[in-house]
């Protein structure tokens, strides 16, 4: 069992892997649905659930990225973890000292998933084969995903 040893005192933690990961970014993907369609709705109105483009790109744009990524970003600063890391018992920490998550890299993990997207999703993937469980948006923004509970 894969485990770091925390700057926090001697706990040692277990790193999450890829399915539990998989099912919690569907939770989180849920709940950012959850949080978006009411809010188009709202603004467009009944014409958002109608075919054609109703939206000017601007408002688009805001909701269907800018507001993800401002609920993202604050979940891993105040709780370092989404709702789906939560209800797996999983948090972000840096992975050298265990801490919580910086501005920094919470800005740079969020934008380095669109690197683990690109090739076919490997970056996400990769999770499934590294000995730390880190994706490519983890490698990159010095993260990595570990259960809350104590390890052996």
């Amino acid at each position: 069992m894969n485990s770091i040893d925390s700057q926090q005192g001697n706990e040692k933690y277990c790193f999450v892997g890829f399915w539990p990961r998989f099912w919690a970014s569907m939770v989180d993907t849920i709940v950012i649905v959850l949080i978006t369609l009411p809010l188009a709705h709202l603004v467009y109105g009944e014409a958002f659930w109608g075919s054609g483009r109703v939206a000017p790109l601007e408002s688009d744009f805001l909701i269907s990225y800018i507001l993800p990524l401002v609920v993202v970003i604050l979940f891993w600063l105040y709780k370092s973890a989404t709702p789906g890391k939560m209800v797996i018992d999983a948090k972000i920490v840096d992975v050298k000292t265990g801490a919580n998550l910086t501005t920094k890299q919470s800005l740079i993990r969020y934008i380095a998933y669109y690197v683990s997207l690109i090739p076919l999703g490997i970056g996400f993937l990769w999770v499934a084969w590294d000995p730390k469980k880190q994706g490519w948006h983890d490698k990159v923004a010095g993260t990595v995903v570990i259960y809350v509970h104590r390890g052996t």
